[in-house]
């Protein structure tokens, strides 16, 4: 493959990688001069991250555009202030009267065009500043909330305190914010426990490569 004309690859992020942590891997072995990436994965997810290198990084804001496919867990009954698990429990709540149809039912608030504050340790910038390092060093600040869509929320299995579910969701959903507020709504907290993406418009995940796998890749010789 010339990886400087242009090569769309397909890879499963592994736990705790950045995605800048998975470009820069690629961008060391294939030696390509422009490599980017589709759509950022929280260091927590897993799942369908598109790298593009070459002539094709210019498709990245369209790939970004695409509808989103997701496969997680909540953890209902306790909120932390990343609304996942990089930081520890600050609150628990009681959520022994909650019953299977109050969880299905709840789904329905958050189908179709939804307003949704993205979460206060994000990369969303707050006057310049990415609002999850003012976030850690205990800066009060506030985001504003925008429209996004969510055409399909269905929950896949429940074993309390764990929420299992599938999210189809437009560009620029927060899968953590929605967490929060599905916790809201039962007035029981909740965050993100984990959290799979599946899907990018056309691209699956079941087609991605391995990490182990990236390493396999050779770099274009110079003759060629």
């Amino acid at each position: 493959m010339n990886y400087d004309e242009g090569v769309v690859l397909l890879v499963n992020k592994p736990y705790e990688w950045t995605s800048f942590d998975v470009v820069k891997k690629i961008r060391n072995v294939t030696r390509a001069k422009k490599v980017g990436h589709a759509g950022t994965l929280d260091p927590l997810a897993t799942g369908l991250l598109i790298v593009c290198t070459g002539k094709f990084t210019k498709q990245i804001s369209v790939i970004q555009d695409a509808e989103k496919e997701y496969t997680g867990t909540f953890y209902l009954g306790a909120i932390t202030p990343s609304a996942d698990k990089e930081t520890e429990e600050e609150e628990q709540f009681d959520i022994s009267a909650i019953t299977e149809e109050d969880i299905h039912g709840i789904t329905k608030q958050f189908t179709g065009t939804i307003m949704q504050v993205p979460p206060l340790h994000s990369a969303v910038k707050v006057n310049g500043q990415r609002a999850y390092k003012m976030a850690r060093r205990g800066e009060d600040h506030q985001l504003e909330a925008k429209a996004v869509t969510i055409s399909e929320f269905d929950i896949t299995e429940i074993k309390l305190p764990y929420i299992k579910f599938r999210v189809v969701c437009s560009k620029g959903t927060y899968i953590r914010s929605l967490a929060v507020d599905f916790g809201k709504a039962l007035n029981a907290g909740a965050y993100l426990y984990d959290l799979c993406r599946i899907r990018i418009g056309e691209y699956q995940l079941k087609d991605a490569i391995e990490m182990k796998d990236v390493l396999t890749l050779r770099p274009v010789a110079p003759e060629e």
